[in-house]
């Protein structure tokens, strides 16, 4: 995943040319310790090289400029990006993904259910960003150690949002533009399926109201989650992954309370609209 995830961020930015640089970024974070973070990284990093290296050989005669983008971007940019990601991404991601998943390991020896309010508020912070990256991308590694209540925690943290939302624009009607309760209630299909990026629009719009509001109801779902000790083997897929549930109406419980919470924060919260 984490090659991917920078090969296309760098070909975001930088093209063609950037989707190697990147993918060699995403490699060495995967196969080092800055994990998703240091991919993150490399994935900007990688872009940015190659819009460098495409600056720097405009200047070069005809010729070469014809070669660049088969030689010069994927070769000079790979060097870069090796002693970049060694000497930089990889001591400095290294350890503040080191330091983070050892802090969330600690909190979960000693307080379960802390844990979960952690891990289902961080899914609501940015909804799809680093953190929510970051978050998911433990409760994922969980899975693969045997330790399924912290997967249903992030999950739970993750659907909140957009049902919450949906449920705002139905009950507090006055607290919306038209057309976002116009979409409100697409972003309850996408938060049973765990897609959290459906509230991103309604939190672009007001941040200081909506995302607060999401994280205290993520946190609470995820915290409960956790105190009912529900369990997911599935790393995806919302409600529709029910079968591989552990404590399933418990999980679906604390699911309704979070997105209450939640949904009765946004009313309160947030601004009229006027039209």
């Amino acid at each position: 995943m984490l090659p991917v995830l920078a090969g296309f961020i760098a070909m975001a930015i930088g093209d063609r040319p950037a989707l190697a640089v990147g993918f060699v970024g995403g490699m060495m974070a995967a196969n080092g310790t800055s994990g998703f973070l240091g991919a993150l990284v490399a994935g900007f990093a990688a872009g940015y090289i190659v819009l460098l290296l495409v600056k720097l050989c405009s200047k070069l005669p005809d010729a070469l400029e014809k070669i660049a983008p088969v030689l010069i971007y994927p070769v000079v940019g790979i060097l870069v990006m090796g002693l970049l990601m060694k000497f930089a991404v990889e001591p400095v991601m290294g350890y503040i993904n080191t330091a983070m998943n050892n802090g969330l390991k600690s909190m979960g020896s000693g307080s379960r259910i802390v844990l979960g309010l952690v891990l289902g508020g961080m899914m609501a912070i940015d909804m799809g960003g680093p953190f929510n990256k970051a978050a998911y991308v433990f409760g994922t590694a969980s899975i693969a150690s045997g330790n399924y209540d912290m997967m249903a925690s992030v999950m739970i943290g993750g659907m909140v949002p957009p049902c919450a939302i949906a449920l705002a624009t139905i009950i507090f009607k006055n607290k919306f533009s038209k057309q976002e309760r116009q979409s409100g209630p697409t972003n309850l299909i996408m938060g049973l399926a765990f897609i959290t990026e459906g509230a991103i629009p309604y939190a672009a719009a007001d941040p200081f109201r909506v995302i607060p509001a999401c994280v205290v109801g993520s946190g609470v779902a995820g915290a409960l989650s956790m105190a009912f000790k529900c369990t997911l083997m599935a790393p995806h897929g919302g409600i529709f992954v029910v079968p591989v549930m552990g404590n399933k109406f418990m999980y679906l419980l604390a699911l309704v309370i979070g997105t209450a919470v939640s949904t009765v924060l946004l009313g309160i919260l947030k601004k009229k609209q006027t039209n």
